[in-house]
C-alpha cells in the first residue's frame, strides 16, 4: 500500500518527465538536475526519487529544510558519488537513467567532456556510440547515468538499456577496444646513475582514431620518434586537400601555443584547438621563424582561461615539435577552410 501510495504522489512528476530527457546543468564539480516540485513532495520524498539525502538538497539549494517546499519551485538536485556515475556499473537493486547534454555553439567533445568530470573523449563517443570528433548545435549527447533504486523511485522506468559490453565505458582505454599500448623505458644520458628517473616507465598510446588524450601532467621525458622519422607535414595532409578543393582558403597569422599530448610522436596525427573553424577541420600550420609547415586536425575551441589569452591556436607537443617551435610559443601562419 505504502509503495503504490508513493508512486501516485511522484506521477505528476513521473508524468512531465516523460515528455523529455534528464538534462543536466551546471559544470564539475556543480552538476545537477533541475526537479519542479509537486504538489504533496518533501525534501525526502525528492531525495528517494533521485538517490540522493535530503541533508545535500537543502544546502545546494541554500534553502533550509525546515522550511518546507511549494508546488512550481524549482530545485537543483547535486549529481554525486551516490547518483552520478559515467561507468555503466550499478549495484543490485540500482538502474540507471540516461542524463544528457545539449551541445551549444562553438563546443566540442573535448570541451564537453572536460565540463562533465574530465570524461576522456573517446568514453563520451563511445557512450553515444559515434565516430566523428564533430558534432551539431542542438545534439542531445549521454554524458552519464542517474542511479536509482529500482523500488524507490519513479525514474526508474527511464532506465538505459545498457549492454554488459558497455561496462566500464568512463575509463580512458577501454578493455574491449584492444588498443595498443607501449611501455618505453626511459633512457638518462648516464644509465647507471642513480636518479630520481632511473627504470620509471611512461605509458603511450598508440592511437587507433582521429582523437587525443591530453595529458593532465606534463610527462617525464617527451617521447622519441624512430631515427629518421619524417612524417612530412602529418597524415592529415591529404584531408587539408580534399578540405579546401575548390574552396576559397583563409589565412590567419598569430600566436601558437602548445599543450602536451601522446599523440603524432609515431604515427603523424597531429591535433589542434582552435576557436573559429569546426571540430574535424584540417588546419595547415606554418611557423614563420622556420618556414616549416604541419596539418592539424581541430578537436575543440580554445578553454577560455587566462592561458590561452593572446593566442591564436594550441597545437599538440608533436606538431609544435616538427614545425620547430619546441615547447614555447610561436608566431605562425594558419591555412584553413570554413
Amino acid at each position: 500500500m505504502k509503495r503504490i501510495l508513493f508512486f501516485v504522489i511522484c506521477l505528476p512528476f513521473f508524468a512531465k518527465a516523460q515528455d523529455g530527457s534528464l538534462m543536466v546543468e551546471g559544470t564539475s564539480p556543480a552538476l545537477y538536475l533541475n526537479h519542479t516540485v509537486a504538489a504533496k513532495e518533501n525534501f525526502y520524498s525528492i531525495g528517494r526519487l533521485y538517490n540522493i539525502s535530503p541533508k545535500e538538497i537543502a544546502p545546494f539549494n541554500k534553502i533550509s529544510m525546515e522550511k518546507g517546499l511549494n508546488p512550481g519551485q524549482v530545485l537543483k538536485i547535486p549529481l554525486g558519488a551516490s547518483n552520478f556515475s559515467q561507468k555503466t556499473t550499478k549495484a543490485a537493486d540500482e538502474t540507471l537513467v540516461p542524463l544528457y547534454y545539449t551541445v551549444k555553439e562553438k563546443e566540442g567533445l573535448y570541451r564537453i567532456g572536460i565540463s562533465h568530470n574530465k570524461l576522456p573523449v573517446e568514453a563520451l563517443k563511445k557512450m553515444n556510440n559515434i565516430k566523428t570528433d564533430a558534432v551539431g548545435i542542438g545534439t542531445k549527447l549521454i554524458v552519464g547515468y542517474l542511479k536509482v533504486k529500482k523500488d524507490q523511485s519513479a525514474i526508474a522506468t527511464k532506465a538505459a538499456a545498457v549492454k554488459a559490453e558497455d561496462e566500464n565505458v568512463a575509463t580512458v582505454i577501454p578493455p574491449e577496444k584492444k588498443r595498443v599500448i607501449e611501455k618505453k623505458r626511459v633512457i638518462t644520458e648516464q644509465p647507471a646513475a642513480k636518479n630520481e628517473h632511473e627504470n620509471k616507465e611512461v605509458v603511450t598510446e598508440v592511437e587507433k582514431k582521429d582523437s587525443v588524450i591530453l595529458q593532465k601532467e606534463p610527462a617525464v621525458v617527451k617521447p622519441v620518434t624512430d631515427p629518421g622519422t619524417d612524417f612530412n607535414g602529418g597524415v592529415f595532409k591529404s584531408l587539408f586537400d580534399s578540405q579546401t578543393n575548390g574552396i576559397v582558403i583563409t589565412k590567419e597569422d598569430g600566436l601558437a601555443g602548445v599543450f602536451k599530448s601522446t599523440s603524432g610522436w609515431k604515427d603523424g596525427k597531429y591535433y589542434c584547438l582552435h576557436n573559429n573553424v569546426a571540430p574535424g577541420t584540417v588546419i595547415k600550420i606554418t611557423n614563420t621563424a622556420t618556414g616549416r609547415s604541419i596539418y592539424a586536425k581541430v578537436l575543440d575551441v580554445m578553454p577560455d582561461i587566462k592561458q590561452n589569452a593572446g593566442l591564436l591556436i594550441r597545437l599538440s607537443n608533436a606538431a609544435a615539435d616538427e614545425l620547430g617551435g619546441g615547447e614555447n610559443n610561436f608566431n605562425c601562419t594558419l591555412n584553413y577552410s570554413k
